[in-house]
């Protein structure tokens, strides 16, 4: 099974509107809702996949109750309890535009945190690869990511992390790695301090930074030209094709499950590029976020150019 982790998830609601008024009501008869958080796109992604499936992390309240009963059907739940409210998160569609009002989230409490590492100790036994999505809750210290994967680690489980900003140099610095990170060029910038070209060499040199040591997979997004890889020693780039983009959020969240579902099977380097990449652009093909129709899986698979440089 593959265990995702979504310690901040919410409910996700959209707003269409042919306009947004301001300083008066505004009234919308379409409304849709829900489970949303990073780690749940992926979690709906591997489900529609054809994968073995369990989530977790913290849920509170009636919101909280909403994520656990709109998770898909054959998707195992595992979410731990607390004394919080799980957020909302808005999403206004209007005049073409997408205005957002995001909540905090719960701040989550000594004991609920000590309480999930317990819980997520209990866990091992049912997963071999275990996804970590998404920003860490007010409450938790920056390192809990770390702590997580410590756990995982001392089970033999792999783990891909897909975390940016403080959460994820806390782990870097950690001695406590994940199998797998998939940062953007954006995102290998703010860690290093400096700009990151698309340029092979650069980047060849920059995944060899010891900031990466002990890491063996750093898989970095390239948006419409596919993707540059370390695995090991070896680089890899991998050629997409261009297709038609519906909606590109959740693309990310799609590859990660890609991976994880490569790194459960046991896929070769070029199978599980090629899945990730797959199951990324299936996302961006479909209006709703964290879906893919495997109907067209096949299509774009052999147009898929994975290669060693």
């Amino acid at each position: 099974m593959i265990l995702t982790v979504t310690l901040n998830p919410s409910i996700d609601i959209s707003y269409p509107l042919e306009e947004l008024k301001l300083d008066t009501v505004n009234r919308v008869s379409e409304v849709s809702k829900t489970a949303g958080g990073k780690g749940l796109n992926v979690t709906r992604v591997l489900a529609e996949s054809g994968e073995t499936v369990g989530a977790t992390g913290f849920v509170g309240g009636t919101n909280g109750q909403f994520i656990k009963t709109h998770l898909p059907r054959d998707v195992q739940s595992f979410f731990y309890d607390i004394l919080g409210d799980t957020r909302n998160c808005i999403a206004i569609l209007h005049e073409g535009n997408q205005t957002e009002i995001l909540e905090a989230g719960p701040e989550i409490i000594r004991t609920e945190a000590l309480g999930f590492l317990h819980h997520f100790k209990l866990l091992m036994p049912t997963a071999d690869v275990i996804a970590i999505s998404g920003s860490l809750p007010t409450g938790l210290p920056v390192d809990y990511y770390a702590s997580l994967i410590e756990i995982a680690g001392e089970a033999g489980r792999k783990v891909v992390l897909d975390s940016s900003g403080k959460s994820l140099e806390a782990v870097l610095h950690s001695p406590f790695k994940p199998t797998v990170i998939k940062p953007n060029r954006e995102e290998l910038s703010q860690l290093l301090g400096r700009d990151v070209s698309a340029d092979f060499e650069d980047l060849k040199e920059v995944l060899k930074d010891p900031l990466f040591e002990g890491i063996e997979w750093i898989i970095v997004s390239l948006g419409g030209d596919g993707a540059f890889a370390k695995h090991g020693d070896v680089f890899y780039k991998v050629d997409i094709p261009k297709i038609e983009v519906v909606n590109p959020v959740g693309s990310g969240d799609s590859t990660v499950a890609g991976i994880s579902a490569g790194l459960s099977s046991g896929k070769n380097d070029a199978a599980l590029l090629t899945h990730a990449m797959v199951l990324g652009m299936l996302n961006a093909q479909e209006k709703m976020t964290g879906h893919v129709n495997m109907a067209h899986y096949d299509d774009l698979y052999q147009q898929i150019n994975v290669k060693e440089v």
